[in-house]
């Protein structure tokens, strides 16, 4: 019997399917993540845009061509924003954001077996793994939807976050998360976290991070990582003073920027990446400048530009919305100012050394990723870790030598 599990969305809901797929393949099905024929679906939703609560309605026309008489398990953030939506024929069972342990119960009622009370560790096969720390949000941006689906924080356990990184067989770990700057687990913050990981050689990576979590204590932690990639997913969403009220976000533009120099001054090479979002409710000409002028002066690796998508059931939602066209301009404004920002960070950084851990091979290159998170292009089928010497621009990174 095999069984497809399909996601949409985040990270954290791909390490959740994945700890579905682990559950099922324990109870002897064959499983994929990868749309094909099979004899049960479970859907993975997403609802943190119009555009993905769209895509995963979708999901059950796509899947109905490879099997039209397959039971449909549909779990996650679009079912729990509103689960009448996905009551159709062949749909088995309709379970919320935190109820995915209950899919693999439906399906051992369905099929036989016993329940599942909770999800166990997620089977990770790449070369970079995802680890899930904690659920939920307490920030309540006004445009963000995300809290009333996920519900408050709640963090795992250290010793069990440990443990999984003991078994984790992936040479890099990613922190993630919904909010993993308040992580509490055991009482102890992200700090405390990393602290308990100084007995690993893996590579640790963090997951989006917000500007309340920066300070001396968490760099003081970070240092003591036996092998940290300093990339910093230090979320901005604007870079205005009066659009981030608006937002409900809780810093100012020069104190994002006092954590971005707090970053730079325990890792002088470290890649700061965001998100901003183009054309807010309420933006005005001035307040798009400032977030296009932050780019360069926080020096950005990277930027996810996104336009404002008005979501029902959050504040924004009641406020009035800009029109597409200005949005759609300051979109495009946006993205070529990340563009240019990411190219002026790999060439700074042309002729450099690093340790890139390989990923994948393509038939003529193998490609991995910096500290940094610089993709890199290595002429040659090589695995593990290699040191290399950056040379050029390349793709959507830079090629790369080893160094002998």
């Amino acid at each position: 019997m095999k069984a497809v599990v399909f996601t949409l969305g985040c990270k954290v809901n791909e390490v959740e399917s994945a700890a579905i797929m682990a559950e099922l393949e324990n109870r002897g099905w064959e499983v994929s993540d990868e749309l094909s024929y099979a004899d049960i679906y479970v859907l993975n939703t997403c609802a943190v845009t119009k555009e993905a609560e769209r895509k995963s309605r979708q999901l059950i026309a796509r899947v109905r061509k490879f099997n039209p008489n397959a039971p449909l398990y549909v779990c996650g953030c679009a079912s729990q924003k509103d689960g009448g939506q996905f009551e159709k024929e062949g749909v088995r069972a309709i379970f919320g954001a935190r109820e995915k342990q209950q899919v693999v119960s439906a399906i051992a009622n369905d099929f036989g077996g016993c329940g599942c009370e909770k999800l166990g560790f997620p089977k990770q096969v790449k070369t970079r793994a995802f680890i899930k720390i904690e659920d939920g949000c307490n920030n309540f941006c006004s445009y963000c939807v995300i809290p009333y689906l996920r519900g408050r924080v709640t963090s795992r356990a250290v010793q069990d976050i440990v443990e999984e990184v003991r078994a984790c067989p992936a040479p890099e770990i990613v922190l993630t998360g919904i909010n993993i700057s308040a992580y509490d687990g055991d009482g102890q913050g992200l700090a405390g976290l990393i602290n308990a990981l100084h007995f690993t050689d893996k590579r640790i990576r963090l997951g989006s991070i917000e500007c309340n979590v920066i300070d001396e204590n968490l760099m003081t932690a970070l240092k003591g990582l036996k092998d940290f990639a300093p990339q910093f997913h230090l979320s901005l969403q604007s870079g205005s003073d009066a659009v981030l009220r608006a937002m409900n976000r809780h810093y100012t533009r020069a104190e994002y920027l006092e954590k971005c120099a707090l970053i730079y001054s325990h890792f002088p090479d470290a890649a700061i990446t965001t998100d901003i979002i183009a054309g807010f409710c309420g933006e005005s000409e001035k307040d798009f400048e400032d977030s296009l002028s932050i780019i360069d002066e926080a020096g950005f690796a990277r930027v996810h530009a996104f336009a404002f998508s008005p979501r029902e059931g959050t504040r924004a939602f009641t406020l009035p919305d800009l029109p597409k066209s200005v949005k759609s301009e300051r979109l495009h404004a946006l993205i070529q100012a990340g563009k240019a920002a990411e190219e002026k960070y790999v060439k700074e950084r042309l002729g450099r050394q690093y340790c890139v851990i390989c990923e994948e091979y393509d038939g003529e290159y193998t490609c991995g990723y910096t500290e940094g998170y610089i993709k890199v292009y290595v002429e040659g089928e090589h695995t593990g870790r290699l040191e290399v010497r950056l040379e050029k621009l390349f793709r959507d990174g830079a090629a790369a030598t080893v160094n002998k």
